[in-house]
């Protein structure tokens, strides 16, 4: 008795090691060989990505200007990066001529085009329609076009630039809060509230301030202060010789920030009677960071408003990807951080 219960205890054993042997891990090697077997092989892919690939770009303002030519600067290195064909159309910032030259552009019958949107959906709308329906790509930067790009965005329209009044209302509250201005003092804010979506920076600024119980005095930038900035100093000079008392000025506008210490000399003021705030870092924007003239700008990137349209309209194209949207405008320049960005904005990279 007792020894058949032995055996029946030594094949009870036999069969639980053959179990657990077949339950157990496999051996390394083994593991090994078949993550060897399911390896991704890359297959080489002759020429550049966007080869073969016409789009027409617009980087905005009218050639020479510091902001479009940050922005042209992304798109040209863009277009060699990815080996696209791309023809550049300077728009004076004038919105007319950016719908009269998208209209211009369509019919060239390109794969894609690159728009500024500062004419906003209405203006757009039509024509936008129309190349989409003969097959052209459309995509935006630096202003959203926001019906625009909730209709196409499963067909490439995407977004890169700033989120306008955010940008605008961000700008407003740290300038607030490193002056410590208070209910009652003075502000004077420069922009372009005429203007659909692109107004929105505008509005995010006056918003801020006078959220902190700021006095704003609000003026339009005119279409001549609009071409060329120093054609605005009588306006600034004016202003501020009726209003001696205001503490901050606000430039809603590239061309005009940078010629922001030229107002301020003209209008008899020192580095420290005016806090200067606005947007887009230039050669002449450093120089008056350095100098104190100006003290707070927010840098909107533009070179991805240029090199990410052109990535954008390519991806689309070859592999059908949806719109991107993509927030370049998030940070400050400032007396003590300008060194660092210095040699980029030289370059005309920042």
């Amino acid at each position: 008795m007792k020894l058949k219960k032995l055996s029946w205890l030594i094949c009870s054993l036999v069969v639980l090691s053959v179990l657990v042997a077949a339950c157990a891990p496999q051996p390394a090697e083994e593991v090994i060989k078949e993550v060897e077997v399911t390896r991704i092989v890359e297959v080489p892919v002759a020429g550049k990505l966007c080869e073969g690939v016409k789009i027409v770009f617009f980087p905005g303002g009218p050639p020479g200007c510091p902001f479009a030519t940050v922005v042209y600067n992304g798109a040209v290195a863009a277009a060699k990066d990815l080996g696209a064909d791309v023809e550049y159309m300077f728009s004076d910032w004038n919105p007319e001529k950016m719908v009269t030259q998208f209209k211009e552009a369509a019919a060239t019958k390109p794969d894609g085009i690159a728009i500024m949107g500062h004419p906003g959906d209405d203006a757009f709308e039509t024509a936008v329609d129309e190349a989409r329906a003969n097959g052209i790509l459309v995509t935006s930067q630096n202003t959203t076009l926001p019906r625009l790009e909730g209709r196409y965005k499963g067909e490439g329209f995407g977004y890169v630039g700033q989120e306008l009044y955010a940008s605008g209302y961000m700008l407003g509250q740290e300038a607030i809060r490193r002056t410590g201005l208070r209910a009652g003092d003075r502000a004077m804010v420069w922009g372009l509230l005429s203007e659909p979506t692109r107004g929105l920076r505008t509005k995010g600024v006056i918003d801020a301030l006078e959220e902190a119980g700021m006095t704003v005095d609000y003026i339009e930038i005119d279409k001549a202060t609009d071409a060329d900035a120093t054609a605005g100093t009588p306006v600034f000079t004016g202003y501020v010789t009726s209003n001696p008392d205001v503490k901050l000025v606000c430039t809603d506008h590239g061309g005009l920030t940078s010629t922001l210490e030229t107002y301020l000399k003209a209008a008899g003021k020192g580095t420290d009677d005016i806090y200067g705030i606005g947007f887009d870092l230039s050669s002449a924007t450093l120089e008056a960071i350095r100098g104190g003239w100006t003290d707070l700008v927010l840098d909107q990137q533009p070179y991805l408003q240029g090199y990410l349209p052109i990535v954008q309209l390519c991806l689309a194209k070859k592999y059908q990807f949806s719109g991107l949207h993509v927030d370049t405008g998030s940070g400050f320049a400032h007396k003590d951080n300008v060194e660092l960005l210095a040699p980029l904005v030289e370059e005309q990279i920042r």
